[in-house]
């Protein structure tokens, strides 16, 4: 019977110390963290349950990492499914939540803008410039990246889409030249495919060329159309295009801000005063509007025009109503 009772008594011991283990433990995980002020923690990719806590732990955002993974044996489901990236920690926070929050998509995030109008070369250094991504293009050549992109013997220029892209740290820069080259190639599908019947072009590539040549030329969107509808009616009669943004396009570093008559002249494959038609690639990274200008120009007579500040532009139906236009709004300028 004395037997009976000590074993009795030693269960009901185990199972209080059990209750209070437990209790413990419980409230290890429900315990506001020791997180006075926000700050970021990254998870490694392929990284353990065990070496994150560990890492929290010699960080002192957590007390200790034992309750995690002891939580870790009894629920494996719950706490296996961490997420690779930067999560932003706050006051407040307990172990649950911290758990929850490294196994969620709310990754810090950041953005890489590309305007429309940007040139690939200018794309190209904004993103080797960008924080956080995993660089893996920077020594590749355009040759090379296009192949990377799945592009192989592609010309880069025009063929990104221009936008602002979300990634977090550690996602591949190739990732986003991939989206963005993706998008484009949907994009001027479906433009294209909706193109109107009287066109003087005969190719989807010849549209976003000539797409590039209208982004680059006016910063006013209601002019796209006019634009494109003085080049469609310059191509049908034989004109040469002449259009200011190929020749600096050609130029490349040799461009000092101004253009001289001898730059008009110059001969490049880009330079629309020497050349007939439209030049061999794209000169920039032209947005959905520039696109749908390009296959649907705007109905009209006139075949020339001249910049007249703040990004507009005056349209002429002849030679002479231009070369007024032009006296009036660049010599006497």
């Amino acid at each position: 019977m004395r037997v009976f009772k000590i074993l009795l008594m030693l269960v009901v011991v185990a199972v209080a110390a059990g209750m209070v283990g437990f209790r413990y433990w419980q409230a290890q995980l429900l315990s506001p963290l020791a997180i006075e002020q926000e700050q970021l923690f990254e998870v490694p990719r392929g990284a353990s349950l065990s070496k994150v806590v560990s890492e929290l732990e010699s960080r002192g955002i957590i007390e200790a990492s034992w309750p995690y993974k002891v939580w870790a044996r009894l629920e494996p489901d719950a706490v296996n499914g961490l997420r690779a990236g930067e999560f932003r920690l706050t006051p407040g926070l307990n172990g649950r939540e911290l758990v929850a929050l490294l196994s969620s998509d709310d990754v810090v995030s950041y953005t890489l803008t590309v305007p429309e109008g940007w040139t690939f070369a200018q794309m190209r250094t904004a993103m080797d410039a960008s924080p956080k991504l995993e660089h893996t293009t920077r020594d590749m050549s355009d040759e090379e990246l296009m192949a990377a992109v799945g592009a192989e013997g592609e010309k880069p220029e025009g063929r990104f889409f221009p936008d602002t892209y979300r990634y977090h740290k550690g996602v591949s820069d190739l990732s986003l030249y991939k989206q963005a080259y993706a998008r484009m190639s949907k994009t001027l599908e479906d433009v294209w495919a909706g193109r109107d019947d009287d066109l003087p072009i005969t190719t989807a590539y010849e549209a976003l060329i000539l797409a590039s040549l209208i982004e680059r030329e006016t910063g006013a969107p209601e002019e796209r159309g006019e634009i494109a509808g003085v080049f469609k009616r310059r191509m049908e009669r034989g004109m040469r295009l002449q259009t200011d943004p190929t020749v600096i396009y050609g130029l490349g570093e040799d461009y000092d801000g101004s253009l001289s008559r001898a730059d008009l002249r110059k001969p490049t494959p880009w330079n629309t005063y020497v050349i007939t038609g439209l030049p061999p690639t794209p000169i920039a990274m032209p947005g959905r509007a520039a696109l749908e200008a390009a296959v649907h120009p705007k109905p009209g007579d006139t075949y020339y025009f001249v910049a007249k500040g703040e990004g507009k532009h005056h349209f002429s139906r002849t030679l002479r109503e231009h070369n007024n236009a032009v006296r009036r709004y660049i010599l006497n300028r």
